[in-house]
């Protein structure tokens, strides 16, 4: 077993997505658990999420799909991107709701609902502005018939994406509603109901209620992190995810001594510096250190030393006594202190989707209370109630 773990805690999954659901009704809650749910474990949230009133989940790849399915979840599944073409197949098998935008991608998901003799339920993707993936609103209605033409498919929802919804005062979501709004008048004007509307990631829901419509997509609220600093403190909100490690080594260094590769600091004064065995390939940013970053020990903050190695990082304990075994908190509490996610994105100029997404599949979970089964993926793990 490693000295360094991730402890996920699945009750503030389900309190979360309590919240939300209050927060977006009457709109349909979708928990989206791509990225193994966002670093957390997907087969975990989805369980927890929908035993707490998740009607939805909501994947990236049809891989990810397969991965619950073959856990045994049921609740529909939603694929945010159009499948790779070869994939159709699959993703009809495991009875995912396929997001389509092109009529090249429409035909053959009805080939391939026709040939396992189903019926593929269809969500029509618009490009309203962020030029990512997506129809084109002049092409929309054009795709969306040929998606109603086609006995083997059924057009169940018709959704966009908001590039912007995590900063307030952008015009530019409202925009996109509106471009988003007269595809759907578009799509009434030719007698084609669009089923469930949806637009809203965490941010859109939570900032522009307009934008909330049937079904609200959130991702990153499911685990507790706001979609961007300041946004959705009123909700309370709990950070289901921490990091922790243990302290390997112990040294005294004279002042003046560098550390780590490159030696790019070097000590003040004579401190106490402690190893911490966990590194880069498992997601802590090699840089974090230089750019101020600190763990906890002892229920102090600590600043990590130099260069983050791939296995290992090392951290300034000053005059205090520190021990082999010692927990060292990375992302979460100790004490009265906390380090969260959301700071070591500021320290590294990025989100904190991008800090949880990257911790890395060597770092055990445990979850707490432990779900009815292990991550496949990894193998069988100890969980911890």
């Amino acid at each position: 077993m490693r000295a360094a773990r991730a402890d996920v805690d699945l009750e503030a999954v389900a309190h979360n997505v309590e919240v939300l659901r209050r927060a977006v009704a009457p709109s349909v809650l979708c928990a989206v658990v791509k990225a193994d749910g966002y670093g957390h474990g997907a087969i975990a949230v989805s369980e927890a999420a929908v035993a707490a009133g998740a009607d939805w989940l909501a994947v990236a790849l049809v891989e990810e799909g397969a991965v619950l399915r073959k856990a045994g979840i049921q609740a529909p599944i939603l694929l945010l991107s159009q499948p790779r073409l070869a994939d159709l197949p699959a993703a009809v098998r495991y009875d995912l709701r396929v997001c389509v935008h092109s009529a090249m991608a429409a035909e053959l998901l009805a080939a391939a609902a026709r040939e396992q003799g189903k019926l593929a339920r269809v969500h029509l993707k618009v490009d309203t502005g962020m030029n990512r993936v997506g129809v084109a609103p002049a092409d929309a209605l054009g795709v969306a018939r040929e998606v109603e033409r086609r006995p083997e498919l059924e057009l169940e929802g018709v959704f966009t994406h908001c590039a912007v919804a995590d900063e307030p005062d952008n015009p530019f979501t409202d925009e996109q509603l509106d471009r988003f709004e007269a595809v759907l008048d578009q799509l009434a004007e030719a007698g084609i109901s669009p089923g469930l509307r949806h637009a809203a990631n965490s941010a859109t829901a939570i900032v522009h209620p307009r934008g909330r419509y049937d079904l609200v997509r959130a991702g990153i609220s499911v685990y507790g992190i706001p979609p961007a600093p300041g946004l959705a403190a009123e909700l309370g909100l709990r950070p289901a995810l921490s990091l922790r490690a243990e302290v390997s080594m112990v040294k005294r260094v004279p002042a003046g001594e560098g550390i780590s590769y490159g030696l790019r600091h070097r000590t003040e004064r004579d401190t106490t510096v402690a190893t911490v065995p966990i590194g880069y390939a498992d997601g802590v940013p090699r840089r974090l250190g230089l750019a101020g970053g600190c763990v906890l020990v002892g229920g102090r903050r600590r600043p990590i030393l130099g260069v983050v190695t791939m296995d290992q990082l090392m951290v300034d304990c000053g005059d205090d006594h520190v021990a082999v075994g010692d927990e060292v908190v990375l992302i979460g509490c100790q004490g009265d202190e906390e380090v969260t996610a959301e700071e070591w994105a500021a320290l590294l100029d990025t989100i904190a989707y991008e800090v949880v997404c990257g911790i890395g599949p060597r770092v055990p979970r445990f979850y707490h209370p432990a779900p009815r089964r292990p991550h496949p993926s990894l193998g069988p793990l100890p969980h911890e109630g």
